[in-house]
């Protein structure tokens, strides 16, 4: 059996309004697709207005201002439906989709949904470097953001912090650590499995850390790949 960085593969990413997945709106989204060989296959790229003002901070990440997103963006209800289904069709379908810290994106993508009363999606399988990289590697020191681990595989991510690059990272990103760590060529169903147990793990460890040495009532959540 060949494993899933063999076959067509998709990776997704947004660009939001802040670091709370529960309130943060998106701004931009990208979805690249690949086939088995990796070459791009097809991609995907929206902007939303976001209905509410881009933060400062926010919009010096990622490059987009207010009133830019005001000007050339499409209404978030309708950027969200659209990246909704195109996921949904990927998932019906058995296909992987890779995404960088993946609860926070589909955390947002979730509430962005919720809130136009849209209809949810069931994210899996869904492959994420950030907790595969914890998993394989626990005792790795240094930052695990996606600009450093690309940095540490030799992947090229000129524009980071834009969603298609971030998207295309990512999926790179996943096809080095599964050719590195055989851990990580599971069938899909077993893989994502794991990822929630690994996601739990890692919440639980991260906690009783900050509990014993900053602070004594911190509390990390674990689910994966949605927060509740």
């Amino acid at each position: 059996m060949t494993s899933w960085n063999m076959h067509p593969r998709a990776a997704f990413d947004l660009e939001t309004t802040g670091k709370d997945p529960r309130e943060a709106r998106i701004v931009t989204a990208s979805i690249v697709m690949v086939d088995e060989t990796g070459a791009v296959a097809d991609t995907h790229e929206w902007l939303a207005d976001p209905g509410v003002e881009i933060p400062e901070e926010a919009a010096a990440i990622h490059g987009i201002s207010t009133a830019h997103a005001r000007a050339n963006g499409r209404p978030v209800d309708e950027v969200t439906a659209e990246i909704g289904a195109v996921l949904a069709t990927l998932f019906r379908n058995n296909i992987p989709v890779i995404a960088f810290n993946a609860s926070y994106d589909f955390t947002v993508l979730a509430n962005e949904a919720r809130r136009y009363s849209l209809d949810a999606i069931t994210p899996a399988p869904v492959i994420d470097p950030f907790i595969c990289n914890k998993h394989v590697d626990r005792f790795r020191k240094g930052s695990r953001t996606l600009v450093a681990l690309c940095e540490e595989y030799g992947i090229s991510l000129d524009d980071a912090h834009t969603s298609a690059a971030d998207a295309e990272a990512t999926l790179r990103l996943a096809d080095a650590l599964a050719a590195k760590y055989s851990a990580l060529r599971l069938d899909l169903a077993e893989l994502h499995a794991a990822q929630v147990g690994w996601a739990r793990e890692q919440a639980a460890d991260f906690q009783q850390y900050l509990r014993r040495v900053k602070d004594p009532v911190a509390v990390i959540e674990g689910d994966w790949p949605v927060l509740p």
